[in-house]
């Protein structure tokens, strides 16, 4: 395959876009922000969703579980596919469609009735999301000629630290002063905002030669992604992947993704032109998001226990231990393009790697009693590292690709995210139970075998039996917290394992600095410059 630096440059944007470019991607990350904020907020939210009504509404763990994953499982199902009707249909009528439907199930979402529902109304969020996400990013694709797109990718990755930072100080604050359905309810006037400013603001763009539908290939790929995600968050639930129905469902999963490939690379009008995974530059970068997202998300599920139910902070407290990951990002990925320009994507990637890796194995300092500082620093760094490895990752990808086909390429980016951090939580949680339940079992051994099972369950499961069972239930609390940093440092340490790998494949795959030959980025804004006159 060309690169996009041998190749022709892409037809110019049109100056009108161009001249308010900036003020378009203002506008963009507001969707951004609504979607990666919604999941951050929740994430504090879950043990006031599991308080009994009229506090939560007295959600189960395979409930809340489910909260999570309802959306994640609808989410990732369909970001391929809404990625292929954005370049299809247009992207900007795609995005306000995703828009309008996530803010009707944020109010929905926020009224819930009960656990059931709530896991429905998350579904439709997550809806709405997945057609959100790749057309941001496919628009931003559209309207920064290519000199500007890794500086606009940059603040688009840094818009998620941002995101990341605002999440959990908004959620403590809204539980703090109203109900739990605050922390959707919050959604609704950002969306309206949005959807304002982007009917009069952002343009519309698609490929212009879309070719044949491929009904086939649309299905194969919603059908095989859903059963993928839908094993892997079952695996995670039961703890147990080697659970028929666990299995089954996932090897169902790889089976009709595989026949997604066969079919795409037979077909002459394909969804998908596997071809791209042939560039080096484009494969190495997918597995590079997909493996620090599969760490990322596991780590992220037990560090709010940490704070919360070991530490004994505040939601609000345990949001604002976020701020320096979020702002680390904030200040390096916009920048993390300069690096690359110097020293090339390999090797600013494989850096960023191993300080991600070097991060996780710092959580094995992590105890009781730990400075919150040695938290706060190891946070910072794990920011820096992200920037350094999302940022010229996803400008590989979707530099990779032509512009025509952003709203794709977006999608295939999203969707390794979403399956990476999908197994990151599964994988990664059921490790963090198993070893919690194995390490806690001896100091249960005098409750009823019932109150045992359910006191075993997790943490916060031990220490709200200890809370029932009064005076003689604090004896449970210390064992409770020793169980919790054994099994968190066993699973950090295993994070550490699978960023440590996906260094490995940036380093042995993804090109390093490109040759001398390369146009200037002054060259190429003069001929895009000139295509437009």
């Amino acid at each position: 395959m060309a690169s996009p630096l041998s190749a022709p440059l892409s037809p110019p944007v049109p100056e009108a876009v161009h001249r308010r470019r900036w003020v378009i991607l203002t506008v963009l990350l507001l969707s951004l922000l609504v979607v990666v904020l919604d999941n951050s907020i929740l994430n504090v939210a879950m043990k006031t969703i599991a308080t009994p009504a009229p506090t939560g509404l007295g959600a189960t763990q395979s409930q809340l579980e489910w909260a999570i994953n309802a959306y994640t499982l609808v989410f990732a199902g369909l970001l391929f596919t809404a990625g292929l009707l954005g370049d299809r249909l247009g992207r900007k009528k795609v995005l306000l469609f995703g828009m309008l439907l996530f803010g009707v199930g944020s109010v929905l979402s926020a009224f819930s009735g009960s656990s059931g529902q709530l896991i429905v109304f998350r579904a439709v969020m997550g809806f709405g999301g997945a057609f959100v996400l790749p057309a941001t990013l496919a628009i931003i694709m559209n309207v920064f000629e290519r000199e500007e797109q890794p500086k606009a990718i940059g603040i688009w990755t840094g818009a998620v630290g941002l995101a990341i930072a605002i999440g959990p100080i908004t959620g403590g604050l809204l539980l703090q002063h109203f109900w739990w359905g605050s922390v959707f309810l919050v959604n609704v006037p950002i969306v309206v905002a949005a959807l304002i400013a982007m009917v009069f603001i952002v343009p519309d763009s698609r490929d212009p030669n879309p070719g044949r539908l491929d009904p086939v290939g649309v299905l194969l790929s919603i059908v095989g992604l859903t059963l993928l995600i839908y094993g892997i968050i079952k695996g995670g639930q039961l703890a147990d992947f080697t659970a028929p129905q666990v299995w089954l469902t996932v090897l169902a999963g790889l089976v009709v993704l595989a026949g997604f490939v066969v079919h795409e690379r037979r077909s002459d009008h394909p969804a998908l032109d596997v071809g791209y995974f042939r560039d080096p530059r484009f494969s190495a970068a997918v597995g590079a998001i997909a493996l620090v997202f599969f760490a990322l998300m596991g780590v992220t599920f037990f560090m709010v226990f940490y704070t919360q139910s070991v530490r004994g902070y505040s939601a609000l407290q345990s949001g604002e231990l976020l701020l320096p990951l979020a702002a680390a990002q904030m200040i390096f990925a916009p920048r993390a393009r300069l690096v690359v320009d110097r020293f090339g994507a390999r090797a600013v990637c494989g850096a960023g790697m191993a300080l991600v890796t070097a991060t996780f194995l710092g959580f094995l300092l992590l105890g009781q009693d730990t400075p919150v500082w040695v938290l706060e620093v190891l946070f910072f760094l794990q920011g820096t590292g992200m920037a350094h490895v999302m940022t010229p990752a996803t400008v590989s990808i979707m530099t990779a690709l032509p512009r025509e086909k952003a709203g794709s390429g977006s999608a295939v980016n999203n969707t390794f995210r979403q399956v990476g951090g999908a197994l990151g939580i599964a994988i990664l949680g059921s490790l963090l139970s198993a070893t919690y339940r194995d390490r806690i079992s001896g100091s249960l051994s005098t409750l009823p075998p019932g109150l045992r099972h359910t006191a075993g369950e997790s943490i916060e499961a031990t220490l709200g039996v200890a809370a029932r069972l009064g005076p003689p239930g604090k004896a449970l609390v210390q064992p409770a917290n020793d169980a919790f940093l054994h099994a968190m440092h066993i699973t950090a340490a295993t994070s550490a394992g699978v960023t440590l790998a996906g260094m490995a494949v940036v380093l042995l795959f993804l090109p390093g600095k490109e040759a001398t030959g390369r146009p200037s980025g002054d060259e190429v804004k003069a001929a895009a410059a000139e295509a437009r006159q």
